[in-house]
């Protein structure tokens, strides 16, 4: 009997060590899918939460139609980073594996550059700026199309004729769509004015409610917005007024004040990014992609925009996606009354990137 125990125990000895081997040598260092693909890691920087309902949102529904639409793909997501945390956000992603980090944050720039010079072996994609390296690119859309499209709705359903847009900081980004959002209000109704409040924050939904307080407390009827949460749009429903979303639908969050949001839809870009890296094509470069592409859009109307306003807003929207014509085309006055864009003329890409001017109907200065 004790001559059979240890054969017994010894042939169980065996099979725990071959069943350790096993276990250790499956993945060759990468777990494996359902599928039987490798696993892909895919990193995310976010500036705020997807709770935002606005700009983390939009970009992580991009982000999980690429979970679903890539086999393999697993995303690892680091939330509510500060500009000044960044760096360690990203070199996070970068240890644990990741192969392509997004960086979803315009203040993320500086970070992203510095990172990626540590990791040559890993592909790095910043939203919203324009320093590239080789192993960093950039992407961003033609959202001043939409913008402008929204504003035609605004600019319809103007009372006071007086707009109100609750803004975050004073870039070009944000300037071209305060820009565009006014060129579209103006084109159908010459005698409103957009008023602008600078909150110097991306995220911060008390501050920016606040400011859109301040500006229905002026007269606007209608609030517009550059920030990353729905705190302005629950602002101008709480006061009984309407208001215009941003980023992603924001109807759900304030039904009776939406009239339409202007929206990001990140998905099949970021379905092409990440399968560019796997196929060993990517290349560094700078990507702003237009409304013809699908990046940008417009949300679904409310039922209150009467079907003429509608009409208006498909009309201009045909004539942008042909190509024969964008919004910044001249005649375009500065805010000073100065004609800045000729008739017939139309801004460069360059010029339309870097634009530090405000269009005339805009109330605000850029220096604030």
């Amino acid at each position: 009997m004790r001559k059979l125990n240890v054969k017994l125990v010894s042939l169980l000895a065996i099979m725990l060590l071959v069943s350790i081997f096993a276990a250790g040598c499956g993945g060759g260092g990468e777990e494996a899918t359902d599928e039987g693909n490798e696993e892909f890691k895919v990193g995310f920087v976010y500036v705020g939460s997807p709770g935002d309902g606005g700009f983390t949102y939009a970009h992580d529904q991009g982000r999980k139609y690429l979970e679903e639409q890539v086999p393999g793909v697993k995303c690892e997501v680091i939330e509510n980073v500060a500009d000044a945390d960044a760096a360690q956000a990203l070199t996070q992603l970068a240890e644990s594996g990741c192969k392509i980090i997004f960086s979803t944050s315009f203040g993320f720039m500086d970070p992203t550059i510095e990172v990626a010079e540590k990791y040559p072996d890993i592909v790095f994609m910043h939203c919203s700026g324009y320093r590239t390296a080789e192993n960093v690119g950039t992407y961003f859309g033609r959202m001043y199309q939409a913008r402008y499209l929204s504003g035609i709705v605004a600019g319809e359903m103007t009372e006071s004729n007086l707009i109100g847009y609750v803004a975050a900081y004073p870039i070009p980004e944000v300037i071209r769509g305060i820009d565009a959002f006014t060129l579209g209000v103006r084109s159908v109704n010459p005698d409103a004015t957009v008023k602008v409040v600078w909150t110097h924050t991306w995220f911060d939904p008390a501050a920016e409610k606040e400011a859109a307080n301040a500006l229905l407390d002026e007269g606007a009827d209608i609030i517009a917005q550059h920030q990353d949460t729905s705190g302005p749009q629950k602002a101008a429903e709480e006061a009984g007024k309407y208001s215009i979303g941003y980023n992603s639908d924001m109807s759900p969050l304030a039904p009776k004040a939406v009239l339409t949001s202007s929206v990001w839809n990140w998905g099949e870009y970021y379905v092409n990014a990440v399968k560019s890296v796997q196929e060993g094509t990517w290349e560094s470069g700078r990507y702003w992609g237009s409304m013809a592409e699908g990046i940008v859009g417009l949300a679904p109307y409310s039922d209150v925009v009467p079907d003429e306003v509608k009409a208006k807003v498909e009309e201009a929207k045909e004539k942008i996606l042909s190509g024969e014509w964008d919004v910044f085309t001249g005649p375009i006055k500065d805010q000073d009354g100065n004609v800045k864009v000729a008739e017939g003329a139309k801004l460069t890409d360059e010029e339309i990137e870097n634009i530090n001017w405000f269009v005339e109907g805009v109330q605000g200065t850029i220096t604030e």
